[in-house]
């Protein structure tokens, strides 16, 4: 593109856009018209130039990298790193528009929740035969051992999400809904987030309606749910965990309400109460805002080989003492075999007509219904009548594949409908320079407020990848837009965000650190710490890699003995090895993701737990973590010395500054102590098991002191102390005594010491055992002249030191077993 065409303005964004065919175009009337409430955006973008759109475009994707916003697809190459995808262009909804859909969305929902209250209690719809008997026992989301549980104030869809598409005579219709966990909420949030800060001025002028209101009434509507509401209730998120494809979602939803973010193991039934287990000991809950599914929720009475779950869920809500929302078992109204049925299901339990109907279904379990799809199976949808998956389109299909479908269908006709095939309206989606059309589905959602039920204001409207494509699906090349919905009244300025110059905290009280978080926090103390030593490791051996000649350095001959006995090189290499070799050994041991040890595979270990504990970082942290994973990507070819010589350095930068933020920006509550235990723990191992090594190469007569030292970070700090050429003895007294020198055994033991002291207890006061054994390490370090154990040895008197050294990682591994015991398993506390 040359720079006249660059800064043309984008006059002429619409004169390449083909409204869809056979479909209800949502940006032009029937006559190609531009309808009234798209007007002032597309004046607006039509002022920009073909680099401010590709500007706003790169401004929106590095807003959702450094938030973190991912999609996560099990069968997706990218994992748990598979980016969000959103769309510049939003769909626009005129504000006559709104009150009709919203108001078929309300019923909908107040419909579906009788619908709940009937099949869990009377079953009146089934002995007035509204529905067949088959079409609830038959649906596997039935749950029987939730008959009879009712929930609090009787609302079991307390949030719901209904996704819709718009046929070509305009009209909105009812594709299916979301009853059990809806999904998109989250990501709706975020999306209108990145946009308005990307189009603030369009946001602005074409008044569209916020939605921090209904945010602000989700969270206040969950507290008062519970069932005993003296006091501050306590409101938790349950998440399946971070493998779960929306677990971003969920992260983002409990920062942004307030609530922990848990996992089933993180909570407990006594009593038929449910806590939350802390540090500091059990805190019942009173509501659960869940994102699990209903029968992953308790493996006692559901699902028995679920591990997502709290064993004695269920009893809990029947007996009253938690509120769960949605309650479970709502997923049963999820069923699309249910279609059919809704019109009269309306009459019957509301006594009015449905406002939004769902797209026309035929339930095979109907002998007359199922005569009909057989004749008109080319022209028709059929999918299954109680799960999701896959949609098969009649006229797409061979006469052979026909066949085969109707064949599965006659051996169980009651686990298929048919659908009538709606042509989804189209929407206009910015494809480089220009607007094309796309099919979409946009997904609503409705929150129980007191009596009745409201709706937020916009929604997740979905794209398909091409108009040919008629499943629009995230999972299928899919892509997502944020909803606007235009009022003609004045815009509320409610928001419940945080100022942005504001340090989003680690932890809001020590109370709310539960003990899996804890363990997550000292193992990502612990990995850190690893990965920043094998980091150092493998920069001081290629560092002297890039500077030997002819023949190899003492030092460099020391440090490949040192590796091969700190198990990281191979063991042959403590005896021989070729300069080849070795450099291929550091390459392996950066870029190898399976190689136990190595830079990649410690690094995947730290972001997997940082991945799980994502709701306790600031942003500034968690694009510092992004960076650390960006950075460790893997390089086609071989890589020239000075380059992985920058790629380590660039990542000790990046471990530099998580720790920064760790040590700034980190409340100083238990998480932050746990944290840092985990840190202190490892970089003692690593100081020991270092030295061991040192000395035992060293005995064989090979420099070992001035790579120790570099490893160690202590290299000024020892020339600034002694101004001379490094001796065993000072330099031990420096990596091991010296109280003031932050990378020195005693600086970490001490600490550890200190935090040990701090750790809570239920009944107040530090443990006996992990304090006795911290004085214990403490003792081993403090008593010891290190210098004059080091002069022994060396001159092959005794082995004095380095058995010390070894009885030094014992105790440590004692203290690490105790913390975890009382803390993480609460071994300790069960044993008593």
């Amino acid at each position: 593109m040359n720079t006249a065409e660059a800064t043309q303005p984008a006059a002429s964004l619409l004169d390449s856009y083909d409204p869809a065919g056979g479909a209800y175009d949502e940006i032009f009337s029937a006559d190609r018209e531009l309808r009234p409430h798209w007007r002032k955006l597309i004046a607006s973008l039509g002022q920009l130039s073909p680099n401010d759109l590709a500007a706003r475009r790169d401004t929106a994707f590095r807003v959702l990298r450094d938030h973190g916003v991912t999609y996560n697809i099990y069968s997706d190459g990218q994992g748990q790193d598979r980016p969000w995808a959103l769309d510049l262009m939003p769909l626009v909804m005129s504000p006559e528009e709104w009150p009709g859909i919203e108001a078929g969305l309300v019923q909908r929902t107040r419909l579906l929740n009788a619908v709940l209250a009937d099949i869990y209690g009377p079953q009146t719809i089934l002995r007035n035969k509204v529905i067949p008997p088959a079409l609830l026992f038959a649906n596997p989301a039935f749950l029987r051992p939730c008959h009879g549980i009712v929930p609090a104030r009787n609302v079991f869809l307390f949030f719901h999400g209904v996704d819709m598409g718009r046929s070509p005579d305009g009209r909105w219709w009812a594709l299916s809904d979301r009853t059990q966990a809806p999904s998109g909420a989250g990501y709706t949030l975020q999306n209108r987030i990145v946009l308005s800060h990307v189009m603030p001025d369009e946001f602005r002028d074409c008044r569209v309606e916020r939605l921090a209101g209904f945010f602000d009434m989700v969270r206040n509507s969950l507290r008062g749910l519970a069932t005993h509401p003296a006091g501050n209730p306590t409101v938790v998120l349950l998440t399946p965990g971070p493998f779960n494809e929306t677990f971003f979602e969920h992260v983002y939803l409990a920062r942004y309400l307030g609530f922990p973010l848990v996992q089933g193991a993180d909570l407990t039934v006594r009593d038929r109460r449910v806590y939350l287990k802390t540090l500091e000991g059990l805190q019942q809950v009173d509501v659960i805002l869940r994102r699990a599914d209903d029968t992953f929720c308790d493996p006692l009475e559901l699902r028995g080989d679920s591990f997502l779950g709290t064993p004695g869920l269920v009893d809990a809500a029947r007996a009253g003492n938690v509120a769960i929302a949605n309650a479970l078992g709502s997923g049963v109204v999820e069923a699309a075999a249910l279609g059919p049925f809704m019109p009269g299901l309306c009459r019957h339990l509301l006594g009015e007509d449905l406002k939004l109907p769902p797209v026309r279904t035929w339930w095979c379990g109907e002998p007359e219904s199922f005569r009909y799809v057989k004749e008109k199976l080319e022209s028709i949808v059929v999918r299954r009548a109680f799960t999701r998956g896959e949609l098969r389109f009649g006229w797409r299909m061979t006469e052979r594949e026909r066949a085969h479908l109707l064949a599965e269908m006659e051996a169980a006709p009651h686990d298929f409908v048919a659908q009538e095939a709606l042509a989804l309206s189209a929407a206009p989606t910015l494809e480089g320079n220009r607007l094309a059309a796309r099919r979409i589905v946009v997904r609503a959602y409705t929150c129980a407020t007191g009596e009745d039920f409201t709706v937020m204001p916009g929604g997740l409207t979905r794209f398909s990848g091409a108009m040919d494509n008629l499943v629009v699906s995230m999972q299928r090349g899919g892509s997502s837009k944020d909803t606007w919905v235009m009022t003609s009244g004045p815009v509320s300025q409610l928001t419940l965000l945080l100022p942005g110059t504001q340090v989003v905290r680690l932890e809001r009280s020590a109370a709310e650190v539960p003990s899996r978080v804890a363990d997550d926090l000292y193992w990502m103390g612990r990995y850190t710490e690893r990965l920043e030593d094998t980091v150092r490791l493998m920069r001081s051996v290629l560092s002297r890699l890039a500077e030997v000649g002819a023949e190899e350095t003492p030092e460099l001959t020391a440090l490949v003995r040192m590796l091969a006995h700190l198990d990281l090189f191979p063991p042959r290499f403590r005896e021989r090895h070729t300069l080849p070799g070795v450099e291929r050994e550091v390459y392996s041991l950066i870029y190898q993701p399976h190689r136990l040890g190595a830079v990649r595979e410690v690094r995947d270990r730290l972001s997997n737990i940082a991945f799980a504990l994502r709701d306790r970082f600031s942003a500034d942290t968690w694009r510092i973590l992004s960076k650390l994973q960006r950075d460790t990507q893997p390089r086609p070819g071989r890589i020239p010395i000075s380059e992985g010589l920058e790629l380590l350095n660039v990542l000790l930068f990046d471990l530099a500054a998580f720790a920064g933020m760790e040590m700034e920006n980190m409340t100083r509550g238990h998480g932050w102590r746990f944290l840092d235990i985990g840190r202190r723990v490892e970089r003692s191992a690593n100081i020991a098991t270092l030295l061991q090594a040192a000395l035992t190469v060293e005995a064989g007569g090979w420099s070992a002191l001035e790579p120790v030292l570099e490893i160690a970070d202590s290299v000024m700090t020892y020339r600034r102390r002694y101004f001379a050429q490094p001796q065993w003895p000072t330099a031990l007294d420096l990596l091991l005594a010296d109280e003031t020198n932050p990378r020195s055994l005693s600086f970490q033991v001490n600490a550890l010491a200190d935090h040990v002291v701090n750790l809570p207890r239920e009944t107040g006061g530090a443990s006996a055992r992990e304090t006795q054994q911290a004085q214990v390490l403490r003792a081993l370090v403090s008593d010891a002249d290190f210098p004059a154990l080091a002069t022994r040895q060396l001159g092959g008197r005794d082995t004095d030191l380095s058995e010390r050294l070894a009885r030094i990682l014992t105790e440590l591994r004692a203290l690490s077993d105790l913390i975890s015991q009382q803390y993480f398993s609460h071994a300790a506390a069960q044993a008593s």
